[in-house]
């Protein structure tokens, strides 16, 4: 892949932005790009935001908080993973140590 970052044009409420980043990322920008956009449709459409610089504000709150949620989900689903694998462990060389067949 080229180092050279590629220069990638974005619609966003109706007004046009120049990112730069790397070739490789490009259709995640794009991706990131659209989904922001929509995001900011919705709150600007819902009419009870007004301004640019609100609606991005609102909408940046309301993915960074959903991100933190999905992050503290994933943390409490790690947690609860590893104390199930640490039981079937247990259980596992339970077994082995008397020489038992383990019934899953």
């Amino acid at each position: 892949m080229s180092d050279t970052p590629a220069r990638v044009s974005v619609r966003i409420l109706e007004k046009e932005y120049q990112i730069s980043c790397p070739p490789e990322e490009r259709s995640a920008l794009l991706d990131s790009a659209e989904f922001l956009n929509a995001r900011m449709r919705e709150i600007r459409d819902g009419g009870k935001v007004v301004g640019l610089d609100r609606i991005a504000v609102i909408a940046a709150l309301n993915m960074a908080n959903e991100l933190l949620r999905i992050r503290q989900s994933d943390t409490h689903l790690e947690s609860e993973v590893g104390g199930r694998l640490r039981i079937l462990r247990e259980r596992v060389e339970s077994a082995l140590e008397k020489g038992q067949q383990l019934e899953l």
